[in-house]
């Protein structure tokens, strides 16, 4: 974890879809979400959304706006009122208790005038630092910026061991762009030639804010793009980095030596204050190798340029606003559509919200997660894994082997919810008002990853959450073969107690059994039951799998999602596959528990349950988007753009087609002979 990680803020949830309904009864559709002018036949997500979408639109604030992005506002708007509540608490008043430290820290964040003036002088000693490094101590400086200021040329971090994943090892991968993505560095178009020259911009500001003259901002802009060029040319691109057998590739300690000798190994580990490890997984060779050559031959004063911007940059949320200012005109203005910086609240909440993420998560469970919703999760999960198992028995292109194989790693999920069963212990990260904002997180992040080098050589902790409970989001973790769905997403309109079940099931239904589809996607059915990367198909089935993702990824990549441009199929295809497994098995999910309950199928506001059922659905991506961030996100997401996480996906689903009456010659009906059905 660097600095610039820990800016990444917690987001949670908004009831969004209740409508009157009467006591006693289960609320169904909100019909203002709905655009009545649009046939369904035509366009579902129009349909669906576009009351939602005329009623929110964009901001100047927002590069996109959707109902995720509402959960998010509501879950700052609760977390405000937890934090500033501990200006009043008397645990707030005793040095070392968490509502200190996160009272404090947001205080820091917000204290505008003594962050103006200071200006740059918080960072002197890390610029400072850099400017005297020589050629000796180059893998020192190197080493002591991996320690929470920012992962420069390459990076490291413990993590499981993907073929035994009870142990964890060293993984040593790839280091950061500016632009964050090669393609801007590899692509010659009109929209990168206007990205790069806001970098340039962007680059010389930095530098000029921090005391370099003209000569000197051009001189560091010329390095540091000279070195990301390079970088650019040889990382994987975003199809490689999903494969997950080509980023595993165990090296021994003189392997390393060998193969990579632009890097002083023995000082890097010892500066880092690790034992020196017997072997590290490299998950990209051909990068390491091509980094490896770069440091021998880049000059003394390109290496420093280029450590010092990315130092500054990492650094720009905690300083004046000045810093604030240039780093938003280019990651938010130009490169995502954004007219106006988030206010300094929002900005401020984001750093306790990451950084003592579990201490803040304890104050949002503990007012805003009941019992009750709990309890009904763990059913809705078994009911899910229930009918996942159902449709692996139903699979006509699968042997009875593998289906065996898929049932006991199904068997084996291990399920979180809500929050975890211990926190985590903040008790050795100090926060301390006398110190300046940026200092305080600093070492807050050097604490994060001196607790990740810690677990070298140790078994897996298997009960560690790697989401906050307050986070707007679920996950799969292949190599713990984990689901896990924290509070802040077991809310409206995800999830609703007091909603119809049609609805719950189109919502939070379908993330469950999105995140469990994850496990047999293109990455995670390379996994085993216990999580190691071990092939447990025949190879027939395997043929058969990869025979319809390339199907599956060949629709996206018919996507125009804005002129010219189309849709990355291969790069969206894990979450293309979820998002199609997780409907499938929810409404079976859905079916199952209705013919249980005895339930007769019944109508609510004009809606029948089918009908209610992918409309919740649909209603989870209604969201307003700006072109500069469509493109973005074409770029840097997995997930495909919500309009066809709905269309696009929707138009394999037969039930989809009997709801609604959808029929050939529809815009959204597709022939039987050219859908893809995968789970």
């Amino acid at each position: 974890m660097n600095i610039k990680t820990m800016l990444a803020s917690a987001a949670v949830c908004l009831p969004l879809f209740a409508s009157a309904a009467p006591a006693g009864e289960r609320h169904g559709i909100d019909p203002q979400n709905l655009d009545l002018n649009v046939k369904p036949a035509d366009d579902f997500y129009d349909f669906a959304c576009g009351g939602w979408m005329a009623g929110h639109p964009l901001t100047a604030e927002y590069s996109r706006f959707g109902t995720f992005d509402a959960l998010r506002e509501n879950n700052r708007l609760q977390l405000k009122e937890l934090i500033l509540n501990l200006a009043s608490n008397p645990d707030a008043k005793v040095k070392g208790s968490n509502a200190q430290k996160v009272s404090d820290l947001y205080a820091l964040g917000m204290d505008s005038v003594r962050l103006n003036r200071e200006g740059a002088a918080p960072l002197r000693p890390q610029l400072d630092r850099i400017a005297a490094m020589t050629d000796d101590n180059f893998m020192e400086t190197v080493a002591w910026m991996h320690n929470g200021i920012a992962s420069v040329f390459f990076a490291t971090g413990v993590g499981a061991d993907s073929k035994n994943s009870d142990m964890n090892i060293m993984h040593i991968a790839e280091g950061g762009l500016g632009l964050g993505d090669r393609d801007y560095y590899l692509e010659d178009n009109d929209t990168n030639k206007a990205i790069m020259a806001a970098y340039e911009k962007y680059v010389k500001r930095l530098m000029e804010l921090v005391g370099y003259d003209e000569a000197a901002q051009q001189r560091v802009w010329d390095n540091v793009i000279a070195v990301e060029k390079e970088m650019a040319k040889v990382k994987m691109t975003r199809e490689q980095r999903r494969n997950p057998q080509l980023r595993y590739n165990i090296k021994s300690y003189a392997d390393l030596q060998k193969e990579y000798p632009g890097i002083d190994w023995d000082v890097y580990f010892k500066t880092l204050g690790i034992a020196r490890p017997d072997s590290a997984n490299v998950s990209s060779t051909g990068y390491m190798e091509a980094i490896s050559k770069i440091l021998q031959e880049l000059p003394l004063q390109a290496r420093k340029d280029f450590m010092t911007f990315r130092a500054i940059d990492d650094a720009t949320g905690l300083l004046s606003d000045d810093f604030a200012e240039a780093s938003f005109e280019l990651y938010d203005r130009v490169m995502s559509g954004k007219e106006e910086m988030e206010p300094r609240w929002k900005r401020a909440m984001a750093i306790p919200g990451s950084m003592l993420g579990e201490a803040v998560g304890e104050l949002y469970v503990n007012k805003y997660f009941p019992a009750e919703n709990k309890a009904y999760m763990v059913e809705l999960v078994e009911n899910l894994r229930t009918a996942l198992g159902q449709h692996i028995d139903n699979l006509a292109w699968m042997s009875p082997e593998t289906k065996a194989k898929a049932r006991e790693k199904l068997a084996a999920f291990t399920v979180k919810i809500g929050y975890p069963d211990k926190w985590k212990d903040y008790s050795a990260i100090e926060i301390d008002p006398s110190k300046s904002y940026l200092d305080n997180v600093l070492q807050a992040s050097i604490w994060y990853v001196q607790d990740n080098y810690a677990k070298l050589g140790k078994p897996v902790d298997k009960t560690e959450w790697h989401m906050t409970p307050q986070t707007v989001n679920a996950y799969y973790n292949p190599t713990t073969n984990e689901i896990c769905f924290p509070a802040g997403i077991l809310q409206a309109p995800y999830f609703d107690i007091t909603a119809d079940d049609a609805l719950n099931y189109g919502g939070i239904g379908v993330v469950i059994g999105h995140e469990m589809t994850h496990g047999f996607d293109d990455q995670g059915r390379q996994f085993d039951k216990e999580g190691n990367l071990h092939d447990w198909w025949t190879a027939e089935d395997a043929a058969s799998f990869n025979k319809l993702a390339d199907a599956l990824a060949a629709q996206f990549d018919q996507i125009e999602v804005s002129p010219g441009v189309h849709a990355n199929g291969r790069f969206t295809l894990g979450e293309n596959i979820a998002d199609q497994g997780g409907l499938r098995v929810a409404l079976t999910a859905y079916r199952n528990q209705q013919k249980a309950k005895g339930a007769k199928p019944a109508e609510i506001g004009g809606f029948s349950p089918l009908q209610r059922f992918y409309l919740s659905y649909a209603g989870l991506w209604a969201g307003n988007v700006r072109p500069e961030e469509i493109l973005k996100r074409t770029k840097t997401d997995p997930h495909s753009l919500g309009r066809w996480r709905v269309n696009a996906t929707l138009r394999n689903i037969e039930p989809f087609f009997e709801a609604f009456s959808i029929r050939e010659g529809d815009k959204m009906f597709r022939p039987d002979n050219e859908r893809v059905v995968i789970w």
